[in-house]
């Protein structure tokens, strides 16, 4: 019982926040998203790296470093992860809360799919009829506003790329998102170093900016061990179910908070994409 109240915990804790980030980012309208997604990887190396000495691992990333193939699969899924980064705050940012919301309610729907093309998996009966409903909430998006969400498809793929290559690669959550975000590091530094130079930057200009900014790193990371902690405590269907939460909370601010516009037409895709939901609780 307590194994399940605390992975519980740690899972509500962790989605609540992925739910609520942005609000985070929201904070940080001013700065041109590109130089905020800079900052989230350099802060969250820094961070990660903090954590992993107090833990002492650095045993696992010499592990991995050691390993060709771990190491060129977390290459690639940094890339992933960072592409997924820059377009979730470009999205919040220009102000389209909302659809980030349909791209996390799409990502399991895309999941099964890698899982039936790429891992040889099976559909179960729910499964595909969860997948119809996806794409046909994708479909009617497309019909009624001549043109595919694409900031929640970027999204919902780009995450469950992510998701499939970490699976593939089977390293520890967090000495391989310290390798993600080291990939990442160099030419974040760089481009965060010309814009100081340039004289272009909030960062050590605005004191308030420049608190959110390195707070960027503790937002992305700490909701990471969170899950981690989940993980281990809590069966998958149970993590599949809470994981709703945080596109539920990201709905609630854009539509609720932000007075982002929901029309009839968002209405009837989002139905689809909660119908599909509804299909597949523990898909993720």
């Amino acid at each position: 019982m307590n194994q399940q109240f605390y992975g519980t915990f740690f899972a509500l804790a962790a989605f609540a926040s992925w739910g609520l980030l942005p609000a985070y980012w929201k904070q940080m309208q001013e700065v041109i998203p590109f130089e905020i997604l800079c900052h989230r990887i350099v802060w969250s190396c820094i961070f990660l790296f903090v954590i992993i000495s107090l833990q002492k691992r650095w045993n696992e990333v010499g592990s991995i470093l050691k390993t060709p193939a771990k190491l060129k699969g977390l290459i690639i899924s940094g890339l992933l992860i960072g592409l997924n980064w820059f377009v979730y705050i470009w999205a919040v940012n220009t102000g389209r809360v909302v659809e980030t919301s349909l791209g996390y309610y799409i990502n399991p729907m895309i999941n099964v799919l890698i899982g039936y093309l790429l891992l040889g998996e099976t559909f179960s009966r729910l499964q595909f009829i969860a997948v119809l409903f996806a794409l046909a909430g994708v479909i009617y998006s497309l019909l009624s506003y001549g043109a595919l969400p694409m900031f929640a498809l970027t999204l919902a793929i780009t995450f469950a790329l992510y998701g499939y290559a970490r699976k593939k690669i089977q390293a520890a959550p967090l000495p391989g998102l310290l390798i993600e975000t080291l990939v990442l590091f160099v030419p974040a530094l760089i481009y965060i170093i010309f814009r100081l130079i340039s004289a272009e930057s909030y960062f050590m200009e605005n004191l308030k900016l420049t608190l959110w900014m390195i707070g960027s790193g503790v937002v992305t990371s700490l909701p990471l061990l969170w899950f981690a902690a989940a993980a281990k405590r809590l069966p998958l269907s149970t993590i599949g179910i809470l994981q709703y939460l945080a596109p539920s909370i990201a709905f609630i601010l854009g539509v609720f908070v932000y007075k982002e516009e929901f029309t009839r037409h968002n209405l009837i895709t989002f139905g689809f994409i909660w119908m599909a939901c509804f299909c597949t609780p523990g898909s993720h």
